[in-house]
């Protein structure tokens, strides 16, 4: 057989880098005729963290294989940044890199150029595959249900006229395909209500069609509605796909160590991601939450970048100053209030109980990956939309505030915070018992037999039928 290459051309954002990155892990071990080229678009905007990572991978692939390789384009200093206008502009780049692979690797042994795995805001780059004669897989990072709906906005769109800000406060109810539940227009993805942001995802969406299929971070047992409602293109649910190596523990010895010593599940971690954040007035609130609840707790506090800046939120050098006077003492026996919090590591502690959660769908496979329950406080993206799912759709979680938006001004009060997590820390709930069962088939859909398995399989077999 004949040896294959793909090229990833992915985003330069954590949320999306990892899991792309781990399912060209897959896909090498499951293959050894393939190899995989990762071109990672660069922008002066782009944290540190996602410099680090890519380092930090490319020296573990060294190591490893030269299987797999990454690439750093040339950095683009456009003052804007949006995914669909720097992947317009870093066309050429692409081309130039993909050029060079094909051109040094034409010896009659080397591998033959069989597709691309585009990121999922990233379709321009499917003009460049077209280029050089070879299909386009879009990987999409978040839920099949999610990718459902953003074709359905983009149908009614095209066809009827539709606008989604026209629905922002109603009471309207969508039929979405991909759903059981009609969809409250109040948890619509918040980029659909954005004339910014809405052409370039309706863009995106109606060159979907174009991919040879859709890699989708999901499973089958979890999503099995969504999944079957699709007809062309070929979808891949071959999640759970997860960075779960990482391990805490040597920069976060305390806290892990106080974790050691609370008893099963009995803490509540509170954390929003990478980009959540709270101004002083919903500090408050959030405190005097968990001082009135009695549950123990671990909470991953971050300072708001300054407004109109697209920054990460950064740690507070003392948290005193946006916490009600005397909290931490009052608190000292039963929490601990922390900066940025090793995700994963924590999750995985039998000591936790339960999980505060932006929703962010990768944050969302993760407490379904280690069985711990989530409460819903979106605040961004399609994280509304995830919160419905997890609630409604699938009954995996429980509310805090399902249509909540960091940009809204809104303030959740004290109580219905308290509330949530009473509920949340339930302990013979059935919502624990069937995030506990949803945990045991995440682990079983990556098995040999398992159904993800099985669809990056199908995934291999589609790729090296692309060898002409």
């Amino acid at each position: 057989m004949e040896k294959a290459q793909l090229v990833f051309v992915l985003a330069p954002a954590m949320g999306h880098l990892v899991s792309a990155v781990e399912v060209a892990r897959l896909l090498l071990n499951r293959h050894d005729l393939l190899s995989i080229t990762v071109l990672v678009l660069n922008h002066s905007s782009v944290n540190s963290g996602v410099r680090n990572y890519v380092e930090s991978q490319r020296a573990s692939s060294s190591t490893i294989s030269n299987s797999l390789r990454f690439i750093d384009l040339p950095k683009d200093e456009h003052e804007s940044f949006s995914f669909s206008s720097l992947a317009e502009r870093q066309k050429p780049h692409v081309k130039e890199a993909v050029l060079k692979i094909t051109q040094s690797e034409s010896s009659i042994d080397s591998p033959q150029l069989a597709g691309f795995v585009i990121d999922m805001f990233y379709t321009p780059m499917i003009d460049v595959a077209n280029e050089f004669g070879v299909p386009s897989y879009i990987f999409f990072t978040s839920s099949a249900a999610s990718l459902g709906f953003m074709l359905y906005v983009q149908k009614i769109h095209d066809e009827e006229k539709f606008d989604p800000a026209e629905f922002k406060d109603s009471d309207s109810e969508l039929p979405v395909p991909s759903l059981v539940n009609p969809l409250p227009a109040r948890v619509m993805p918040s980029p659909m209500l954005s004339k910014k942001q809405l052409p370039p995802l309706l863009e995106n969406a109606r060159r979907y069609g174009e991919a040879k299929g859709i890699i989708v971070n999901t499973f089958l047992e979890l999503e099995s509605h969504a999944i079957e409602s699709f007809k062309i293109p070929p979808i891949y649910p071959v999640g759970p796909i997860l960075d779960v190596r990482s391990d805490g523990r040597s920069n976060h010895q305390e806290i892990m160590q106080w974790l050691d010593d609370q008893p099963l599940s009995s803490v509540v971690f509170l954390c929003f991601g990478s980009m959540g954040s709270f101004g002083e007035d919903q500090v408050k609130e959030i405190a005097c939450a968990l001082e009135h609840s009695g549950y123990r707790f671990l909470w991953s506090l971050r300072r708001p970048p300054p407004p109109g800046l697209l920054v990460s939120p950064s740690d507070y050098e003392d948290p005193q100053e946006v916490l009600p006077k005397g909290f931490l003492d009052r608190t000292t026996k039963i929490g601990r209030v922390m900066g940025w919090a090793p995700q994963v590591a924590v999750l995985a502690h039998p000591a936790i109980g339960g999980f505060v959660s932006h929703c962010g769908w990768n944050s969302v496979l993760e407490s379904i990956w280690f069985g711990v329950p989530i409460a819903t406080w979106p605040m961004y993206a399609e994280q509304q939309f995830n919160a419905f799912e997890m609630v409604i759709e699938l009954g995996l979680a429980v509310e805090i505030k399902m249509d909540y938006r960091n940009d809204s001004g809104i303030i959740v009060n004290c109580d219905e915070i308290e509330r949530g997590i009473k509920c949340l820390m339930e302990h013979d709930s059935e919502k624990r018992k069937k995030v506990k069962e949803m945990s045991e088939r995440s682990r079983m859909a990556l098995m040999d037999s398992g159904s993800s398995h099985f669809y990056l399989g199908n995934l291999i077999t589609d790729v090296m039928d692309n060898l002409g």
